[in-house]
């Protein structure tokens, strides 16, 4: 049996079950870095372009306990916090686990 290429690059897609909402801007480095990492997790997420809306960014500090940068990542409605969150959690070996839960 030949492994699919999910597999041969570690990727597990049909193992995510969570939620993920993602506020970024498009131009932003660190929600392009961190949605590279959401992909390569073959995370399917939700996306909140919030370029210039003041409206929206105050919805996601009032979700993000205040915090206004971008990205602001949730996982099953819980705030994990922005890119270098997100890579901390990979790298603590947490990520794996949050991607798990059913939402």
């Amino acid at each position: 049996m030949i492994p699919s290429i999910n597999t041969l690059l570690g990727r597990h897609p049909n193992q995510i079950k969570a939620q993920v909402e993602i506020y970024t801007w498009q131009t932003c480095p660190f929600c392009i870095r961190a949605k590279l990492l959401l992909w390569w997790k073959g995370v399917n997420y939700t996306e909140y372009k919030i370029d210039g809306d003041d409206t929206a960014r105050a919805v996601m500090a009032d979700r993000a306990n205040g915090r206004r940068s971008v990205p602001q990542i949730f996982i099953n409605q819980q705030h994990v916090g922005g890119c270098d969150d997100l890579y901390s959690l990979d790298a603590q070996g947490q990520l794996d686990p949050l991607l798990a839960q059913s939402a």
